[in-house]
């Protein structure tokens, strides 16, 4: 793309580049679950709002899956990104990455984009996370929801109690739209 764009206060000009106008803290390449390849988040994301969730394989709170799955479905055609990052905090995790992919496709019909297992607390937390959760409080559970601007602002935080078919997360999302 070529042109000039005035985005959080820096001008460019010349060719721009989604990694230009991604956030910082999403500019790593990120293992996918069970697989070989990585994503960076700034090639999904750039300029768009995203959804980011600390997921488990085996939790009370699993079936948001099904949920995450429905708002992944009714928003991503308006822009909406939503990711799924597996969790190695709160010992819920399936012991492989085989058997947690198996979950999040075969049982809940995941087609989001969902990254390996990782930390998401502490000294331990994946880049992304540790933004996070500078901006606000790290997760407690799994299923806590991040919804955050194109500017990389966490803009709501949804803890693990909040379904993702809420009336509350509906109107969250559909404020950045």
């Amino acid at each position: 793309m070529r042109g000039i764009i005035v985005a959080l206060g820096i001008v460019f000009s010349g060719n721009i580049h989604a990694a230009d106008l991604c956030p910082t803290f999403l500019n790593y390449d990120l293992p996918k679950l069970h697989s070989n390849s990585t994503v960076n988040l700034c090639n999904e994301v750039a300029g768009k709002p995203i959804l980011i969730i600390n997921t488990a394989s085996h939790c009370g709170y699993t079936h948001q899956f099904e949920g995450l799955e429905a708002l992944h479905q009714q928003y991503k055609s308006q822009g909406l990104v939503v990711v799924g990052f597996a969790s190695n905090d709160f010992n819920q995790e399936a012991k492989t990455e085989e058997a947690a992919a198996k979950v999040c496709r075969e049982n809940f019909g995941v087609s989001f984009t969902m990254i390996a297992p990782s930390y998401v607390k502490g000294d331990r937390a994946n880049p992304v996370f540790r933004e996070i959760n500078k901006q606000t409080e790290e997760p407690d559970w799994n299923f806590n929801k991040y919804l955050i601007n194109p500017q990389g602002e966490v803009v709501e935080h949804f803890s693990s109690r909040v379904e993702p078919s809420s009336a509350q997360m509906n109107s969250a999302i559909e404020s950045l739209l």
